[in-house]
């Protein structure tokens, strides 16, 4: 199968502000599951087209010097996802540290839903939504002395999170860290350095647990064919050989999609490619999968989340796990792997229900397509998650914690939970070993049928 390798107090300032010129803008980020930084190169090139020299430091990957936070006046941290955002923070409190005059702006997905508690704890304004415009207008705001805009979210006044469209750059990702730095594809033996764009932003649909629900409501932006294909261009030209459509669905619009793989291929007809999309998805253009694979598409990541009715019913996910075996088949038939991603713990879930989920990623030889840190993720429900309009969630869910960035809950038996944690330190424990993955898979279920009290059955032969 084809993989990817890869304290100081805190407090906002009392007052914004002025930029100290228009090089005085940092951008950072800090985890975007080991690509290149599509939330620095994006608002890198928007920023310069209004006549901004802002600097950009992907930490994951480069250090950042205090050098910089100290000239900066605006320090704006991207945090698309749960750990980006636990990082950010810690690069806020830094700032805050090394340069409490400066003005700290977080944006991304998770900032939106975080607000209340970034705003008062660890920065001056959030973005949401398509933030490359609210962004330039906070850099404006600053440098002219005048409001900010309501696009950008402070503690006065929130707001909503901006979607509207955006005039879209080409992204510039000239002074960020070179393809050989982040995740690369494994092929025939040789690692290729793996691109990453993203063909449309937003969703179309609205599962209740997904983050992107409660800021984007059901929307999605494409991203101009023409951007997309030359930003894939300069990135083959930097050296890559693999791009990740990083799309929360990239079928959402899939003539659009289909046009771009089909330009890729014409232009790169060694590059290949991979794509998430909804299991829905994969039965509803069940078509397109053929040629797709053709193409060079040589896996699909999709939610898979679980094979319980009841979980998959409770966060309204749209498919079924009879859906799950006829999309594998699909997939199958066109040559193209699926790499599912899983939310194993859920308030919902049985012990029972778990073990059927190891036993049906066994039956379906998914074992090396899948991550084991995905057989530890636990539900997690964020400010403004879709879950809190359901009434039947107040039957479970605990209190906001805020530093955590997630409400609480416990399932009603203990046992799943100390599985969850079991599960957590053995995937954890065997990605610092680099243990295959089979061994790891192995080392789960065991401690899964230990927690029910079972011996677990003989493993099936390879």
């Amino acid at each position: 199968m084809d993989h990817f390798i890869t304290d100081t107090s805190a407090g906002a300032t009392a007052a914004p502000v002025r930029l100290r010129g228009r090089g005085a803008v940092l951008l950072l980020s800090c985890y975007e599951l080991g690509h290149q930084p599509l939330n620095l190169a994006f608002p890198l090139a928007y920023l310069r087209r209004a006549g901004f020299d802002p600097v950009a430091v992907d930490t994951a990957v480069d250090m950042l010097d205090d050098a910089a936070i100290a000239a900066a006046s605006l320090v704006a941290v991207s945090v698309p996802m749960h750990t980006a955002l636990r990082l950010g923070t810690q690069l806020a409190r830094r700032v805050r540290a090394v340069n409490p005059a400066a003005v700290v702006c977080f944006y991304g997905l998770y900032a939106w839903l975080n607000a209340d508690y970034l705003l008062r704890e660890h920065g001056d304004y959030v973005i949401g939504g398509e933030y490359e415009q609210p962004l330039r207008e906070l850099a404006e705001a600053l440098e002219r002395g005048t409001p900010v805009p309501p696009s950008v979210g402070r503690a006065e006044r929130i707001g909503t999170p901006s979607l509207a469209r955006i005039d879209f750059p080409r992204p510039a990702r000239a002074d960020l860290p070179a393809p050989r730095h982040y995740a690369h594809l494994l092929i025939d033996g040789l690692a290729v350095p793996a691109g990453y764009v993203e063909a449309s932003r937003g969703c179309h649909h609205t599962c209740l647990h997904c983050p992107v629900v409660p800021v984007y409501g059901g929307r999605f932006f494409a991203v101009p064919r023409e951007v997309v294909i030359d930003d894939i261009r300069r990135q083959v030209a930097a050296g890559v050989g693999h791009i990740t459509f990083g799309d929360p669905d990239a079928l959402n619009g899939p003539t659009h999609t289909l046009r771009i793989c089909r330009a890729l291929h014409a232009e790169f007809p060694r590059v290949t490619f991979d794509l998430t999309t909804r299991i829905e998805h994969i039965l509803q253009h069940r078509e397109i999968f053929p040629e797709l694979a053709a193409l060079g598409c040589v896996f699909v990541v999709s939610a898979v989340e679980s094979v319980s009715e009841t979980v998959l019913e409770r966060i309204d996910k749209g498919h079924t796990r009879a859906d799950v075996v006829e999309a594998l088949v699909v997939l199958e038939s066109a040559g193209i792997a699926m790499r599912p991603s899983l939310l194993p713990f859920t308030p919902w879930t049985t012990l029972e229900e778990y073990l059927d989920l190891l036993t049906f990623v066994e039956e379906h030889d998914l074992v090396e397509n899948i991550d084991p840190v995905h057989f530890s993720i636990r539900l997690l429900v964020p400010p403004g998650s879709a879950l809190l309009e359901r009434p039947e969630t107040a039957a479970w869910l605990g209190p906001l914690d805020e530093a955590a960035y997630t409400y609480h809950w416990e399932h009603p038996d203990p046992r799943v939970d100390a599985l969850q944690r079991d599960v957590a330190r053995i995937a954890e424990a065997a990605a610092a070993r680099e243990e295959p993955t089979a061994e790891t898979f192995a080392a789960i279920t065991a401690a899964a049928w230990a927690a029910a009290g079972r011996d677990a059955p003989p493993a099936r032969p390879s």
